[in-house]
């Protein structure tokens, strides 16, 4: 059929569109961890059989902006292969932002939920144009940064005021949210950073995040 003429019984596909914390970074060893561990595996588990949940984080993923030498981690580069690769998509749950506090960009909240704002709206245009209906979005936003991140790990790309910055994204980010028609989470509600780097999130709150976006989906009938 048509993916417009999605039917009672086909699995649901949930989009999980995310940087080094939906990739599952592990702030102790510098690797990944486990799928059990991480958010989206862990929500793949509580979801079921009747979803599936594809997970595509990326180390140093930004919303929309460039850094020297690494464009390929722009989010919106990548979002439309993205979403044609996975079509028919059914929601995108995206947490996107952090890495835009880095002092390369030098960009205020306002900017990077801007950020956010444009790849909600190619989101909207692009899947109208490719699998004509428009996935659920659940837009998240993103844990707060801890408050010794310059004199930890990522200290080299993160001053202190990223800690402010970060703590204004529950308000900027609702209101795109609001403007376009998204479900808006706080993921600062369910985790926070962890003490080794300030930054990435330990198995606790991976667990918090899959257990809010579970429920916001439920909630949401998605």
């Amino acid at each position: 059929p048509d993916f417009e003429e999605r039917i009672g019984g086909v699995m649901k596909t949930i989009l999980c569109y995310g940087d080094s914390n939906t990739y599952g970074y592990n702030p102790v060893t510098g690797g990944r961890w486990p799928e059990d561990i991480r958010w989206t595996g862990r929500l793949q588990q509580l979801l079921g059989d009747e979803y599936k949940v594809i997970e595509e984080g990326c180390n140093g993923r930004t919303t929309m902006y460039k850094a020297p030498g690494e464009g390929w981690k722009s989010g919106l580069e990548y979002l439309k292969p993205c979403l044609n690769s996975h079509k028919p998509v059914d929601a995108v749950v995206m947490m996107l932002g952090t890495n835009d506090l880095k002092m390369d960009f030098g960009l205020c909240t306002e900017e990077i939920a801007a950020g956010a704002e444009r790849l909600v709206q190619e989101i909207h245009d692009f899947a109208a144009e490719k699998q004509k209906f428009c996935p659920k979005i659940i837009l998240m936003s993103p844990p707060e940064i801890g408050e010794n991140i310059s004199k930890l790990t990522f200290g080299d790309h993160f001053d202190d005021s990223a800690i402010t910055r970060s703590k204004e994204f529950p308000a900027c980010y609702k209101a795109v949210a609001d403007r376009n028609g998204c479900i808006f989470l706080d993921a600062a509600q369910a985790a926070k950073p962890s003490e080794e780097d300030a930054l990435h999130l330990m198995p606790e709150e991976h667990k918090s995040i899959a257990e809010s976006v579970y429920a916001c989906i439920k909630e949401n009938q998605i």
